[in-house]
């Protein structure tokens, strides 16, 4: 339904406006006493607080659980560095030497313990086969991907906002249906297909961006910001598509809402309706799904990153798979996870903030 289609609705009575807004309103005519006051505060400060609570009862035990079972697959594939550094010659006295070495001598929830606790003070080992340490190696190559996620993520957000937003003020109509139809085709392109295309459209017949590299952006911002646009483009399609049926259906529910029907039979604009009223409370399930695709975007950087030959965190955890480095694909993985839990508390705490009558403690 349209805001043109709600304007036709006279309803016979007042609607109830947005109950966020109305939440809000009916707290500003309250007496401002001092009693009031310091009620008030104490109810946000015990909000928070109990929200804090939930949050540290959900993300560390998932975080504990992740990163047992992170350690247990590396554990588990009976890679050991003694064979690899040893060599052929090596003695059982080498052997065990390194083993020691290593802390690999002492039982397995031992060494989750050690592991575990140096993880949480930013130590994330030693590369079993170049010795430097497994943070410095993920800092280096962590900043290229990011700025890939980022800008897939930038461009994701961006055109599957305009794109929901235009299919849901055209509901039913042909815009509507074409933006549907070309959002499920693009969520189900792989990124490695796009990324073949792209570089054989506009590198190979465009000659508009370059194929493969990078530079950091310090060193040649454009340049940079040039390598970056395929990676990030492969990437966020599948973003831009899940973001553009999401809004479009909070939003044509939200539409259809009393309290949308209220704020135009009260003479509000339509663009205020829209950007004011529906798309605050509709924008819910379009914010949901990001934090859903974090792990996506850096999943499929394993790829990208291979067919751009960047050198960055998916490559990475990539080789270091193929070559046995236990505590390089180890440090990979709690990065990736901690990335994961980071981003979701953060799509909780915007949804909290779209929707503050929601975190009302009751």
């Amino acid at each position: 339904m349209t805001t043109d289609t709600i304007a036709r609705r006279q309803p016979p009575v007042v609607t109830p406006a947005d109950p966020a807004i109305s939440a809000d309103a009916a707290a500003s005519t309250r007496p401002a006493t001092p009693v009031r006051a310091r009620a008030d505060a104490w109810h946000h400060v015990r909000g928070v607080l109990l929200w804090l609570v939930r949050t540290v009862l959900i993300v560390v035990p998932v975080f504990l659980f992740s990163t047992f079972i992170t350690f247990l697959l590396g554990a588990a594939s009976g890679l050991n560095p003694a064979a690899t550094l040893a060599g052929d010659s090596a003695t059982p006295e080498m052997i065990a030497q390194l083993n020691a070495q290593y802390g690999l001598d002492k039982p397995i929830v031992l060494q989750y313990l050690d592991w575990i606790g140096g993880v949480v003070t930013g130590d994330l080992g030693t590369s079993w086969f170049n010795h430097t340490s497994v943070a410095e190696l993920i800092g280096q190559r962590l900043a290229i991907s990011a700025s890939i996620a980022g800008f897939a993520l930038i461009i994701g957000i961006v055109f599957g906002t305009l794109l929901g937003l235009v299919a849901a003020v055209n509901q039913g109509r042909f815009v509507d249906r074409a933006i549907t139809a070309v959002a499920s085709f693009m969520s189900t392109l792989p990124p490695f297909v796009v990324s073949i295309g792209l570089i054989v459209v506009l590198s190979v017949w465009l000659h508009l961006l370059p194929s493969a590299g990078y530079v950091p952006p310090q060193q040649d911002f454009w340049r940079w910001l040039s390598l970056i646009t395929m990676p990030a483009i492969a990437l966020s399609l599948d973003t831009v598509a899940e973001i553009a049926r999401q809004l479009r259906t909070g939003l044509v529910a939200t539409l259809q809402e009393n309290y949308v029907t209220g704020a135009v039979v009260r003479g509000l604009s339509r663009r205020r309706v829209l950007f004011g009223h529906a798309l605050r409370n509709g924008a819910g399930p379009a914010v949901a799904i990001l934090g859903m695709k974090i792990p996506t975007l850096l999943g499929g950087a394993v790829v990208t990153e291979t067919i751009f030959s960047m050198p960055g965190f998916g490559m990475l955890s990539a080789d270091s798979a193929l070559r046995g480095d236990v505590p390089v694909v180890q440090g990979t993985l709690v990065v990736a996870i901690v990335l994961v839990l980071f981003f979701n508390i953060v799509v909780n705490v915007v949804l909290g903030g779209l929707r503050p009558a929601s975190r009302r403690v009751r």
